[in-house]
C-alpha cells in the first residue's frame, strides 16, 4: 500500500494541473516506478508471484479510479486505450502495469521451468505478451501530449522486453541489438538528469551489460568470455543471467581442464583425475587475482577517504570469498565420494598399504588447505575492516560501531582454522609446514590477546588488561625470534612490529587511566553509598544525600518487615509418674462376703446395709 500511495502522489500533480498540460505534457517515471514497486512487493527476495499479485490489484484500482472498467461481473466488454482518451498519465500507468504483470508471470514460470520443462512454452507466451504491452505503451507515448523523457523511457523499456524475448529464443543477434538500444537510451538519460535518477539508469545499464556480452559470445566474439568471467566474479549478471553464466564458464574451464592432468604441492606431484577438481584448480588463480585486485583498490580508496566506494568494494571482496569457498566445498565433497569408493576397493584387495597417504587423500588435503587458507584470509580481511571502524568509533564517541569482542570472535575462527591445518593427512612429518603453522598461530594469538586486553580496558579492569598486554609482547617477541628461519612465511601475515609499538603506547595510556581512576575512587564509593538500598531507619546516624527520599517512593522502612525469632510456649512432661510407688489400698476396698441365698434376700430388702 505504501508504493501505491507514492505512485498516486507522483501522479496527483498531473491530475490537478490539467490546464498546464500543453506546456509540460503528460509524464511518467517508468523506471523509477517499476523499480520501487518491485523492491517493495517481493522482488527483493525473488518472489515474482507476489509482485504479479500486486500488479493485478493495482490494475483493478486504476481501472476503478479512472472509470475504465471492462464490463461488469456478468459480461466482459473489452476496451482499448487510445491517444484520444489520453488525458491522464494514469492511463500510461495502466498499460505499464499490464506489461509488468505479464513479465513477472514469465519470470515466475522461468523459476518453475527448472523442474517442469513444459512451462518454458508458457514462459515465452507471457514474455511476448509483455513485449506487446510495452509496444502499446511506446505508441501511446508518441502522442504530442507526452513529454520527451517519458517517450525515451518507453522506448528503452520496449527495447528491454523485446531483447528478453529474443534472448529466451536464443536469437542472439536480435537480442544484442535490442539490448544495445536500451543501453544507449539509459546512458543518455543518465547524463541528462539529476544524480538520483542517474543512479537508477546506471543500475539498469549494469543489469543489461552481462546479457550483451553473453550474446556477443554466442555470436562468435571469443574475447567476451573474459569479461563474463570477471563480471561473474564481481557479482554481476544476476537474475536470468546467473545460471547461463555458470554454465558458460564451466564449459570454458572444462575445455581447459582436459589439458590438466596433475598438480604439484609441498614437493609432491599428484594426478588430478576428477573433472570437478580440475575445473576448480584452473579457476583458483582467476579467483585469487580478482580478490587481490579488489583488495588493492580498497586499500587505495581507504587512503583517499572515499567511504561509499570502499564499502562497495568490501562487499565485492566478501562475495568473491564466498564464491571461492562454495566452489571449494563442492570440490572437496566430490573428492570425498571418490575416497569412499577407493576405501572400499582397498578393503577388497589383499595388498593393503598402511601408513602411506594415497594420491587422492593428498589431493583432499590440498583442497582442504586451500579452503582453510581462504577462511583465514577472509576473516583477516573482515578483522582489518572492523579495526578501521573501531578506530573511527574511538575518535567519535557519539558514533556507535563494532566492539573488541567482535574481533576476538574472528581471531578465534582463524586460530581454529590453523589448528585444523596442522592435522592434515600427509603433512604430519613436514616439519617446515608445521613450523609455518605454529608461527602463524603465534601471530594471531598475539592479536587475539591484544583485543581481549582492549575489552578489559573498556570495563576498567586495569590489572587484567596490563597482564594481557605483557602476554601480547611475549607472543610478539617469540614470533620475531622464530621468524628468522622462516622469512617467506611472514609476507602474508600482519606486521608484528606495528603491534609491539601499539601495545607499548597502550600500556602508557593504561597506566595513566589507572592513576586517574584511583583519584576518582572515593567519589565513586560515595555514589555507590548513595545508591544503596538500605532504608532510612537503619542509617539515621549517617547523613547521605539521597534524592529518592523526597520523591514519590521514599525508602524509609523495610515493608513488610522480616520475621524475627521469639521464644515459644514451654511444654511440660510428667516424667516422674512412671517411677512413683503408690501405697496399698486394700483396707479401703470393700470385700465381698459368702452369704448365699440368705445374703441375697438380705441384699434385696436392705437388711445388710
Amino acid at each position: 500500500m505504501t508504493a501505491d500511495k507514492q505512485i498516486e502522489s507522483k501522479l496527483s500533480s498531473t491530475e490537478e494541473n490539467k490546464e498546464n498540460m500543453q506546456e509540460g505534457g503528460l509524464g511518467l517515471e517508468i523506471l523509477q516506478i517499476i523499480k520501487e514497486s518491485q523492491q517493495q512487493h517481493g522482488l527483493r527476495h525473488g518472489d515474482y508471484q507476489r509482485y504479479r499479485g500486486y500488479c493485478s490489484r493495482r490494475l483493478r484500482r486504476l481501472r476503478k479510479t479512472l472509470g475504465f472498467k471492462m464490463g461488469n461481473r456478468h459480461k466482459f466488454v473489452g476496451k482499448k486505450i487510445t491517444v484520444e482518451i489520453l488525458s491522464d498519465s494514469r492511463y500510461l500507468l495502466l498499460v505499464l502495469m499490464e506489461a509488468e504483470r505479464a513479465w513477472s508471470y514469465a519470470m515466475q514460470l522461468k523459476q518453475e521451468a527448472n523442474t517442469e520443462p513444459r512451462k518454458k512454452f508458457h514462459l515465452l507466451a507471457r514474455l511476448r505478451k509483455a513485449a506487446k504491452h510495452s509496444e502499446k505503451l511506446e505508441k501511446l507515448c508518441e502522442s504530442p501530449r507526452v513529454d520527451a523523457k517519458t517517450k525515451l523511457e518507453a522506448q528503452a523499456y520496449t527495447a528491454y522486453l523485446t531483447g528478453m524475448v529474443h534472448f529466451e529464443l536464443q536469437e542472439w543477434k536480435l537480442a544484442m541489438e535490442a539490448f544495445n538500444k536500451c543501453k544507449t537510451i539509459y546512458e543518455k538519460l543518465a547524463s541528462a538528469f539529476t544524480e538520483e535518477l542517474a543512479v537508477l539508469y546506471r543500475q539498469r545499464v549494469d543489469e543489461i551489460s552481462p546479457n550483451i556480452r553473453y550474446c556477443a559470445y554466442n555470436i562468435g566474439d571469443q574475447n567476451a568470455i573474459n569479461d563474463l568471467m570477471q563480471m561473474r566474479l564481481t557479482g554481476g549478471g544476476g537474475g536470468m543471467m546467473a545460471e547461463k553464466l555458470e554454465t558458460l564458464i564451466t564449459q570454458a574451464r572444462t575445455k581447459q581442464a582436459a589439458m590438466m592432468s596433475e598438480v604439484e604441492w609441498r614437493g609432491r606431484t599428484v594426478p588430478v583425475k576428477i573433472d570437478k577438481a580440475r575445473i576448480f584448480l584452473l579457476g583458483l588463480a582467476d579467483n585469487e587475482a580478482a580478490i587481490a585486485q579488489v583488495s588493492l583498490l580498497t586499500h587505495k580508496l581507504c587512503r583517499s577517504g572515499v567511504s561509499v566506494t570502499q564499502a562497495v568494494n568490501e562487499e565485492t571482496k566478501e562475495h568473491l570469498y564466498e564464491t571461492l569457498l562454495a566452489e571449494c566445498r563442492d570440490t572437496i565433497q566430490a573428492v570425498r565420494e571418490e575416497l569412499k569408493s577407493e576405501a572400499k576397493q582397498r578393503e577388497r584387495s589383499s595388498d593393503n598399504e598402511s601408513g602411506k597417504v594415497s594420491n587422492l587423500q593428498f589431493l583432499h588435503s590440498y583442497l582442504t588447505y586451500i579452503k582453510l587458507c581462504t577462511l583465514v584470509k577472509r576473516n583477516e580481511s573482515m578483522a582489518h575492516t572492523l579495526q578501521a571502524k573501531l578506530k573511527e568509533t574511538g575518535a567519535d564517541e557519539n558514533k556507535r560501531g563494532p566492539r573488541p569482542q567482535d574481533l576476538i570472535r574472528l581471531y578465534d575462527i582463524i586460530l581454529q582454522s590453523l589448528a585444523e591445518l596442522s592435522t592434515l593427512q600427509g603433512l604430519e612429518d613436514d616439519h617446515t609446514f608445521q613450523k609455518e603453522v605454529s608461527l602463524k598461530t603465534l601471530v594471531y594469538k598475539a592479536y587475539r590477546c591484544f583485543f581481549i586486553a582492549q575489552s578489559y580496558v573498556l570495563v576498567k579492569k586495569w590489572s587484567e588488561a596490563l597482564v594481557l598486554y605483557e602476554r601480547v609482547l611475549k607472543y610478539a617477541k617469540e614470533v620475531q625470534s622464530k621468524s628468522k628461519s622462516l622469512n617467506n612465511s611472514l609476507k602474508d601475515l600482519p606486521d608484528v612490529q606495528e603491534l609491539i609499538a601499539e601495545v607499548s603506547a597502550e600500556k602508557y595510556s593504561l597506566q595513566a587511566a589507572a592513576i586517574l581512576d584511583t583519584d576518582e575512587a572515593p567519589e565513586e564509593i560515595s555514589q555507590q553509598q548513595v545508591k544503596d538500598n538500605t532504608p532510612l531507619c537503619e542509617h539515621l546516624d549517617n547523613f547521605h544525600l539521597d534524592k529518592t527520599l523526597v520523591g514519590k517512593h521514599p525508602n524509609l522502612v523495610q515493608f513488610p518487615p522480616e520475621f524475627q525469632p521469639i521464644p515459644c510456649k514451654p511444654l511440660f512432661f510428667d516424667l516422674a509418674l512412671n517411677h512413683v510407688a503408690f501405697p496399698p489400698l486394700d483396707d479401703k476396698v470393700e470385700q465381698k462376703g459368702k452369704g448365699g441365698l440368705t445374703g441375697y434376700i438380705k441384699g434385696i430388702f436392705g437388711f445388710g446395709s
